[in-house]
C-alpha cells in the first residue's frame, strides 16, 4: 500500500498552508486531513516508508511546536441532508454519515457523497482509499450491500472522480 496515515486529535489544523509544507518532502504525492487523522499518499511503491517517515513526522510536529494557531473552521460536509433532498437521498446521506464514513475513516480514508441518480449512488473516495487495491471491494461489497440492505431504491454504486463530475457538468445543457 502506497498510503500511510497517523491518528493526531488536531489533524485538520495542517489545512491550508500547513499541509502544503508536507508536499515538500520528495516523495509525498498526496496529503488527506481527516478529522483526526492524515492519509500521506509516496508517489511509487518503490520509496521506502522509513526514509519519509522522519521528514513527514517533523514536519507535522514542527507545525505543533510553532504555536501557529490551529485552524478550527470546519467544511460543512457534503452528506448532511437538507430540506432539498429528497427522502431517499436523505436515508442515503444519513446512513453514509452514521455507518459507513466512520468505518472507511478507521482506515485513514473518507467517501463523499456526490449525487444519486436512477437508482445509483455516486461516490468519491478519498485518503488511503483512493489507492488501495481493495477499494472497488470496499464500495461493492460493503458500501453498496449496505446502502441496499436500508434503502431498497438504490440498486447501485459508483466511484467518481472530480474530473468525471466536472465533464458531465460541462456536457449538461
Amino acid at each position: 500500500m502506497s498510503a500511510g496515515w497517523l491518528a493526531l486529535g488536531a489533524a485538520a489544523a495542517l489545512a491550508g498552508l500547513r499541509g502544503r509544507q508536507l508536499f515538500r518532502i520528495e516523495g509525498v504525492k498526496s496529503v488527506f486531513l481527516g478529522p483526526d487523522f492524515i492519509t500521506v499518499t509516496k508517489e511509487s511503491e518503490d520509496l521506502d516508508w522509513n526514509l519519509l517517515k522522519p521528514d513527514i513526522y517533523a514536519t507535522i510536529m514542527d507545525f505543533f511546536a510553532s504555536g501557529l494557531p490551529l485552524l478550527t473552521e470546519e467544511t460543512p460536509s457534503t452528506e448532511t441532508a437538507t430540506e432539498e433532498d429528497d427522502e431517499v437521498v436523505a436515508m442515503i446521506k444519513e446512513l453514509l454519515d452514521t455507518r459507513i464514513r466512520p468505518t472507511v475513516q478507521e482506515d485513514g480514508g473518507d467517501v463523499i457523497y456526490k449525487g444519486f441518480e436512477d437508482g445509483i449512488v455516486q461516490l468519491k473516495l478519498q485518503g488511503s482509499c483512493t489507492s488501495c487495491p481493495s477499494s472497488i471491494i470496499t464500495l461493492k461489497n460493503g458500501i453498496q450491500n449496505m446502502l441496499q440492505f436500508y434503502i431498497p431504491e438504490v440498486e447501485g454504486v459508483e466511484q467518481v472522480v472530480d474530473d468525471e463530475l466536472e465533464e458531465k457538468d460541462a456536457n449538461s445543457p
